[in-house]
């Protein structure tokens, strides 16, 4: 005989009936609903939050090494060791385009900087945004040569702390907006 989806029942048990509580005294789950007696969770809504602990001071302001905060304006520069760079078969320049292509960096909006660890044992032309002092000693030892490059990214310059337009300066000397008093 054919299985059709009529046929499709849950396991036995696996679907209980919901309880309801609050419903009279013969229900065995009136009066107090399951919740005990008194106390704060036995009132409405929500109870305590995650991490109270009963009005003593919680631990996440209790430890002193929880301190600190993330400064939203650092540079996220893409670093490139010359061991890595004496390891390229390039011909010409060693620009962020060619480390790029060969998968040194992860994108040409980020600044590059070459450090000093490994060996270079050949000349390379290398032009990079910044040079670590011992990166570009090795590379003029071993008779290359180091090219800063502009930085054009958009970590050039901060951000404005504050979203507040300027007043222009008409508006200023007219004694309009917040200057006015």
């Amino acid at each position: 005989m054919p299985l059709n989806l009529s046929d499709l029942r849950p396991n036995e048990g696996a679907n209980r009936p919901k309880k309801r509580v609050g419903r009279g005294t013969g229900s065995g789950h009136g009066k107090t609903a399951g919740r005990g007696t008194k106390g704060q969770k036995a009132r409405s809504n929500p109870g305590i939050g995650r991490g109270f602990e009963g009005g003593q001071l919680p631990i996440q302001q209790r430890l002193p090494y929880k301190r600190g905060f993330t400064n939203i304006f650092k540079t996220p520069w893409e670093v490139v060791n010359i061991g890595q760079l004496d390891e390229l078969s390039v011909d010409g320049p060693v620009t962020p385009d060619v480390l790029y292509e060969v998968g040194l960096i992860r994108g040409l909006e980020f600044p590059v900087k070459i450090l000093g660890d490994g060996e270079i044992s050949r000349p390379l032309d290398i032009r990079a945004h910044a040079f670590s002092k011992s990166a570009r000693e090795r590379i003029e030892a071993a008779g290359g040569s180091v090219t800063v490059l502009e930085r054009t990214d958009r970590w050039v310059q901060a951000r404005p702390r504050s979203r507040r337009m300027p007043l222009p300066r008409a508006e200023k000397l007219a004694k309009l907006g917040k200057t006015a008093g």
